[in-house]
């Protein structure tokens, strides 16, 4: 028994041996057999280090190369927005499309008539000239236009009317009575309005005045610049010169205007 025991020691009797061993070499000596373990762990350490790194860069995402790639896997892959624009450009070249086109009954000229003077009101040579495209050789302008005439739907008169309250806050009688003019109306309606645009001249160059301007020129130079404006909007000159006075002298004014 005792002979077993001294030919196989035990772990701690060769711990405490190689321990002994240690403490006896020299200071400074460094054992082959660690310095070789370190330069083996070294090694793989880099080792690691290099192929952590190469497969980093592998798995590196690019999103362009990513794009691609799902766009190459994709392809005849179902998109609704593919399939509808399949579906617009077929209904596009159906030739029924065509024919129902030219099945859509036309607008009559007359239809074509009531929707314009249905938006507003329009002189009878306006209307003319608005309907003048669209005449065939079946149809009659002159007559259709007399036909719109009895039955009320067009009326130079009140289209003079209108014409007049839509201009008469922004310009001057001669602006607005030149503009009837050229619809060829009727010289007593165009005398008629004339009068009521003159009665109210005065107020309505003041009005404009008021708006554009509202103090007196204090200079030539400004004097000018209102009077081009005023006359520009068609205003009177009586009007104009009794406004940028400032005088409250109605009989006065009505003697310029009168003169005017």
């Amino acid at each position: 028994m005792e002979q077993s025991r001294s030919r196989f020691p035990t772990r701690r009797r060769s711990a405490r041996e190689g321990e002994g061993k240690a403490g006896s070499g020299k200071a400074g000596d460094v054992d082959r057999g660690d310095l070789a373990d370190d330069v083996v762990g070294a090694d793989s350490k880099a080792g690691f280090e290099t192929d952590f790194e190469t497969a980093r860069r592998a798995d590196a995402w690019e999103p362009f190369d990513s794009a691609e790639a799902a766009k190459s896997t994709e392809t005849g892959a179902y998109t609704r927005s593919s399939e509808q624009n399949a579906g617009r450009s077929k209904r596009r070249a159906d030739p029924d499309d065509s024919q129902f086109e030219s099945e859509k009954p036309k607008r009559s000229l007359k239809g074509r008539a009531l929707g314009y003077l249905s938006r507003r009101e329009y002189s009878r040579v306006e209307l003319k000239g608005k309907l003048g495209p669209y005449v065939e050789e079946t149809d009659n302008l002159e007559s259709l236009l007399d036909a719109l005439e009895s039955e009320g739907w067009l009326s130079d008169t009140r289209f003079a009317e209108s014409l007049m309250h839509r201009r008469a806050n922004r310009f001057g009688a001669s602006r607005i009575v030149g503009e009837l003019k050229r619809h060829a109306l009727d010289g007593e309606l165009l005398e008629q309005l004339g009068t009521q645009l003159r009665d109210t001249e005065a107020a309505r160059a003041q009005a404009v005045w008021q708006k554009k301007f509202g103090e007196l020129p204090r200079s030539p130079a400004e004097r000018a610049k209102q009077t081009r404006f005023l006359a520009a909007r068609g205003f009177s000159h009586a009007a104009i010169s009794r406004l940028l006075r400032g005088l409250d002298d109605e009989s006065d004014f009505s003697g310029d205007d009168a003169a005017d």
